[in-house]
């Protein structure tokens, strides 16, 4: 019985040791010590051996399993290594090669635009509002002095929900909500979406308004001109020419529109600017009487004045963009450039 366990023993190591793979070394490892393997059926077979022999035979045969059993783990270690050192050549990465690159989204250009705005206003003391854009009528005409069949609510391109109820057609509601709970004196600006009927390459039914608003005692013409031309100093340079044009709001009382020097053409006269050498871009004036009527103060007291721009139209002028609705077709041909 030893000389067969020996030599089964040598047979299994010097197989173990040629072994060159996991795999070939999990069919040695059934071949030897599996249910039916060579060593297996020598521990089986003890009880075929006379009683006296039983003990040395069995141990012979258990310690040829051990050394048989730790000749496998460390073939199994080195095997290990060796398929693990040659996937890291196989997956070797070449750091020299150029990298991957990710696309980043970015800030959609009226955002952009919006917070410089608000940032410039903030800059000079305003505070942000807000206000639903659902609105009823009161607060989006009404009380802005345009009551019902006024010849002026033909200017809004309106969308009604039902008789009472509309989507904003601008942002001063906010100014009618502010002076409600406010006091005077107040410096507010407010953005939002605003909604109209209307649909080119100049006008969106959806678009973003931003209206402000100052209130107190002594307040004039001239101090919402300085406001205003310091806003457009800042965001279109300075030296930019502005200019107030005579104009018509139910709001306001002077009322008066602000162009400026022609940001394409620099004044020289251009598809854009019709050849006039100037562009409008916002609506203002000192607030009407009547609106002050409407939220209780006191209109021998206190004096304002308003002022409302498109939001697009700025960022039309900025990046000289000649179609509105580029900005809501979310193609990232366009977006890429912002």
């Amino acid at each position: 019985m030893k000389k067969k366990v020996d030599k089964l023993l040598r047979e299994a190591v010097k197989t173990i040791e040629e072994a060159s793979s996991s795999r070939e070394l999990d069919e040695i490892r059934v071949r030897y010590l599996g249910k039916k393997g060579a060593i297996t059926d020598l521990l089986k077979s003890l009880g075929t051996l006379p009683a006296g022999e039983r003990p040395a035979a069995g141990q012979t045969v258990n310690l040829a399993r051990r050394n048989v059993e730790e000749a496998l783990v460390k073939k199994k270690g080195e095997i290990s290594a060796a398929e693990g050192d040659r996937r890291l050549q196989e997956q070797r990465t070449d750091i020299s090669l150029p990298g991957v690159s990710f696309e980043q989204g970015s800030r959609h250009p009226v955002n952009l635009v919006m917070e410089e705005i608000l940032g410039i206003f903030r800059g000079m003391g305003f505070s942000v509002r807000t206000g639903p854009e659902i609105e009823s009528d009161y607060y989006n005409f009404e009380a802005l002095n345009i009551p019902r069949n006024h010849p002026a609510r033909d200017m809004q391109d309106t969308f009604y929900i039902d008789d009472d109820t509309v989507l904003r057609t601008h942002t001063s509601p906010v100014q009618i909500r502010t002076m409600e709970t406010e006091k005077p004196p107040l410096r507010i600006i407010s953005p939002g979406k605003v909604y109209r009927v209307d649909y080119d390459v100049t006008h969106s039914p959806m678009f973003h308004q931003v209206e402000g608003f100052l209130v107190d005692e002594r307040v004039t013409f001239g101090d919402l001109k300085g406001v205003l031309i310091e806003f457009v100093h800042q965001f279109f340079g300075q030296g930019t020419p502005v200019r107030f044009r005579p104009s018509f709001f139910p709001f306001t009382e002077p009322s008066a529109e602000v162009d400026i020097g022609c940001v394409i053409c620099g004044g020289n006269g251009c598809r854009v600017c019709s050849d006039t050498g100037w562009l409008e871009i916002l609506g203002s004036g000192m607030i009407h009487p009547e609106v002050f009527r409407y939220v209780g103060y006191d209109r021998e007291r206190f004096s304002g004045f308003a002022f409302g721009m498109g939001v697009e139209r700025v960022t039309m002028l900025r990046y000289e963009i000649d179609d509105i609705r580029l900005f809501f077709e979310n193609d990232l041909r366009f977006l890429r450039q912002f």
